[in-house]
């Protein structure tokens, strides 16, 4: 059996802060955004330069409304979210490389860690209107495909799929943060989250990022197993744990692209590889080295 691989770009706050970046604060990488959008477009092409066939945008840690709390204005925030997109696209300029619009769970939008935890201390109505209101700035935006990615809660990801569906289910992938214990970050049995999207109508694919490769190769198997015939996406970070009070990455890094790792995932239905946190160019480049020729 050939495997052919869709390679996917790793942290972007990683390249941000190899190119000089400041991402300091709640907005993280999109701060980059209204501070410094040339570094942000060199994070980017990096990636691309990389071999990355899929970039995502800067889009992961706010919506339209973090903008605004900076003192712009509603239509000047929904831009401001919307050229995430506009960023993306001009690294890709002239290469086949596609640009996902990344959505973050509500977790991300606080800066507090609870991204991995799932316990966000809010009505799920003001949850709800935040992926609303995020979902339709970014489908407009015209991104090729949606990245919802990082999420901890199994209704979260039902949630931001039935928005979607009612915005004209446009592409997208989900994926989930998933603990040691084969459980989301958010507590919820990783089969039953898997099957709260897998009948989404435009699923390009589901999986699991942002979790210790370790983990990934342990429950792949349960991820396709509650996705017969959907394709599967797995992007790790470097098996380091985040630590929202010092906000460091703390822990021994694992190789996420192994050969024999990547070889395993493929051969379990992975068709779409990348990286998360701690994840750079370089790393990316060592991937398209790992899957080219296609992996068999």
């Amino acid at each position: 059996m050939t495997v052919s691989i869709t390679v996917l770009d790793g942290g972007l706050s990683t390249a941000l802060e190899e190119v000089g970046a400041d991402i300091g604060g709640p907005l993280w990488t999109a701060r980059a955004i209204l501070e410094s959008p040339d570094l942000l477009e060199e994070a980017h092409r990096r990636f691309v330069n990389a071999g990355a066939t899929v970039i995502t945008t800067a889009s992961y840690q706010c919506g339209a409304h973090e903008f605004a709390r900076l003192g712009l204005s509603d239509r000047d925030a929904r831009r401001a979210l919307a050229s995430t997109v506009d960023v993306a696209r001009r690294a890709t300029a002239g290469t086949d490389a596609r640009v996902a619009a990344s959505v973050g769970p509500f977790g991300a939008v606080l800066a507090d860690g609870s991204e991995y935890t799932g316990r966000y201390d809010v009505s799920w109505e003001v949850v709800e209107r935040y992926h609303r209101e995020k979902l339709e700035v970014l489908v407009d935006a015209g991104a090729d495909l949606l990245a919802v990615e990082t999420i901890p809660l199994a209704a979260e990801a039902r949630l931001v799929a039935g928005i979607l569906e009612d915005l004209g289910a446009p592409p997208a992938w989900f994926s989930f943060g998933v603990d040691p214990n084969r459980l989301t970050y958010g507590g919820d049995d990783v089969g039953v989250a898997v099957t709260a999207v897998a009948g989404y109508a435009h699923l390009v694919a589901v999986g699991v990022n942002c979790t210790h490769p370790n983990v990934i190769d342990e429950i792949i198997d349960l991820v396709g197993a509650n996705a017969p015939g959907v394709p599967l996406v797995a992007y790790p970070n470097l098996g380091r744990s985040w630590n929202a009070d010092i906000r460091q990455w703390s822990g021994e890094i694992s190789d996420p692209f192994a050969p024999d790792r990547v070889a395993h995932w493929a051969g379990r239905g992975v068709t779409m590889i990348g990286g998360c946190c701690g994840v750079g160019p370089a790393d990316i480049a060592r991937l398209v080295a790992t899957v080219t020729p296609p992996v068999t």
